[in-house]
């Protein structure tokens, strides 16, 4: 079982529970663990063929150990996975995508935030407590969380977004719902809404409001995400596997907040063989330039890129990525204590992609390969290829498919000439009413607002 701390290291360790219902330390700071338990060669040869709520309970387990009853865990994982989670390969190449974009909420969200829901449920409702789920979104997380706890007894949740920086779908998944989800339109950055949920967090006046968190400040997006890197990874080497062997693989991550990234370090704590990490970022390109450089600088504001869920200029999980690697950076992104950055760069490669570049790969891939690729994927795609062209690497490759191509009708029109297909989970909220509050950047503002609405 895990014992969790602050990356500011100014508040007791605590354990999973503790940190799941808080969201944020006290001082401020991620919860992040003290140390991983680690699968052996053996365990993983074992879970290679099995089903994906088998193996996110085999992972999740080992992690939360008893803070979750064993038949409780293994109903969760298979009530949140009942979605396929395709492994495509693409043809003449030893490069598999992996999709994550198959759930109710066509994003990869939906794998952390299903879990999360259900987990809290079940402690809020042993408890006998109400929450107020606090979330910054800068596109999918939003959508994929108001989902996941819409109905959910004892919960409620506020979801803020940048109001000119989510696409048309994914908004509407966030403001069609009505009951205990509320969305609020920010006149802003995603670091902006990242900010005021942040400083609510840290407010004492709020403390009567039971305030939680659902995206990946909270460990518990975290953890679930550590499963998919198994799954992708057993799926796209499952001939080497069947014949035992466990070859490191190249692991490519659209990465905006950092916790997807985060996700498939744990899994690599966990003993999953990854040779090495690609952190695709599109133009906010402030971890690329400190892996160079070693100094770390936000950008301000952040760019808005056609992968808008990835416009971030500052990563919240940045500080989690620093403590795993022996250093300390505090919640407003100063290095207090230098990571150890050969060990990072040796596990790391990050590659930042223009919008002139993911247009280019969207039309490439769909022209050689039939595939189409939405942007956050089409970053994915292009680091890759960066690292693979540095390095000269013929490792068996994975890139990350964040969410459905019909999420982006207007560039997938534009660049290749056709609709995407329209999920089933997407048609449904087409005609739905829209219901939202709008908001300045402005923190009193925010936290009348909630005091308005939550307190009792």
């Amino acid at each position: 079982m895990l014992t969790l701390h602050s990356t500011n290291r100014n508040c007791p360790d605590v354990d999973f529970k503790t940190a799941l219902i808080a969201g944020l330390a006290p001082d401020k700071g991620l919860y992040t663990a003290s140390g991983y338990p680690r699968f052996s060669g053996e365990e993983l040869l074992g879970m290679a063929m099995m089903g994906y709520p088998e193996l996110a309970y085999t992972v999740l387990s080992r992690l939360i150990g008893d803070q979750l009853p064993e038949a409780k865990l293994k109903e969760v994982c298979e009530d949140a996975y009942d979605f396929d989670v395709p492994v495509v390969g693409i043809p003449g190449e030893n490069v598999h995508v992996l999709h994550l974009d198959k759930g109710p909420t066509a994003s990869f969200k939906d794998f952390a935030a299903r879990a999360m829901s259900r987990i809290m449920s079940y402690y809020t409702e042993q408890d006998g407590r109400e929450l107020l789920i606090l979330t910054a979104t800068s596109g999918d997380t939003g959508g994929a969380v108001a989902s996941a706890f819409h109905g959910v007894k004892n919960i409620k949740v506020c979801v803020l977004y940048p109001a000119a920086e989510v696409s048309e779908r994914q908004r509407r998944q966030m403001t069609t719902l009505g009951g205990n989800v509320q969305a609020i339109a920010v006149d802003g950055k995603f670091d902006d809404c990242q900010a005021l949920v942040k400083r609510a967090f840290a407010d004492p006046e709020l403390a009567i409001l039971n305030l939680s968190s659902a995206n990946s400040i909270n460990i518990g997006r975290l953890l679930p995400q550590s499963v998919y890197y198994f799954w992708g990874y057993f799926r796209a080497l499952e001939g080497r596997v069947a014949a035992g062997a466990l070859d490191p693989a190249i692991i490519s991550v659209p990465s905006g907040n950092f916790g997807n990234l985060m996700g498939g370090l744990i899994a690599k704590q966990l003993g999953l063989p990854v040779a090495k990490f690609v952190a695709s970022v599109n133009e906010n390109d402030e971890f690329p330039k400190f892996l160079q450089s070693g100094t770390y600088q936000k950008v301000e504001p952040s760019a808005s890129c056609l992968s808008n869920a990835m416009n971030v200029g500052h990563p919240s999980n940045l500080a989690r990525i620093v403590d795993l690697y022996g250093g300390t950076m505090d919640h407003d992104g100063k290095l207090l204590k230098q990571p150890d950055m050969d060990r990072l760069r040796g596990d790391i490669f990050s590659a930042s992609i223009s919008d002139e570049e993911t247009r280019f790969i969207i039309e490439a891939v769909y022209q050689k390969y039939e595939h189409v690729l939405e942007p956050h994927g089409a970053v994915g795609w292009g680091g890759l290829r960066r690292y693979l062209d540095a390095s000269g690497s013929d490792a068996p490759a994975i890139t990350i498919e964040t969410a459905d191509p019909a999420k982006f009708p207007e560039l997938i029109q534009e660049v290749l000439g056709i609709d995407p297909p329209l999920p089933a989970s997407l048609k449904s909220m087409q005609k739905k009413q829209e219901a939202y509050a709008k908001m300045r950047k402005n923190y009193t503002a925010f936290k009348d607002f909630l005091v308005e609405h939550y307190a009792h």
